[in-house]
């Protein structure tokens, strides 16, 4: 996007992110970016999936925006809750695409081990971009966790759970909401100064 100082972190969700999901054609379209890798995609233990998005924070110390799915997002809320506060200092802003609600009913149960979903403030500006259709969460718990993290919320209509199976291969109009991020980061970052 605009600014090349920033490092974009792709968090995909349970499963990865195959070729043809937009988090793999935004890591291809976005300079300076990376993936953060799972050693099990299948089956994840949050203590492991925190670790590795910790890991890749820390393995370069360039400002990272993250642009995360689904469990990914749940796993950014983890992170957050625990992270030490340079690590989360070098976060400017979170992208968190269609998060997954693991407190459901119906929730796959190689996800419960990520609930309970941490109702801190994230401590960087956040964007929350969620459906009014999708199976892994509600709108209106979408809303809640908007309101606990801090996040402003998008709901799209009949979007699913905005990946490859709901028809977001390449999701070009997503990086509207990724301007928009970076737009209130830089707010926030005058803010602080």
């Amino acid at each position: 996007m605009r600014n090349e100082s920033i490092r974009y972190l792709i968090v995909p969700g349970w499963q990865g992110s195959p070729e043809d999901h937009w988090q793999t054609h935004w890591q291809h379209s976005l300079p300076n970016s990376a993936r953060v890798e799972q050693a099990d995609w299948l089956t994840p233990r949050r203590e492991d999936w925190v670790a590795a998005l910790a890991e890749a924070i820390a393995a370069d110390d360039t400002p990272v925006i993250l642009i995360a799915h689904s469990l990914g997002c749940i796993t950014v809320a983890h992170w957050a809750q625990t992270a030490p506060l340079h690590l989360l200092r070098q976060v400017r802003g979170a992208l968190l695409v269609a998060p997954a609600d693991v407190e459901r009913r119906a929730c796959a149960p190689a996800l419960r081990n990520f609930a309970p979903i941490p109702s801190d403030l994230l401590p960087f500006p956040s964007q929350i971009v969620a459906s009014d259709n999708d199976a892994a969460i509600s709108a209106q718990r979408t809303l809640e966790l908007a309101r606990d993290w801090g996040a402003q919320a998008s709901i799209l209509s009949g979007a699913g759970h905005i990946n490859v199976k709901s028809g977001h291969q390449r999701w070009e109009q997503g990086f509207a909401y990724l301007y928009r991020l970076q737009t209130r980061m830089e707010r926030h970052s005058l803010r602080r100064a």
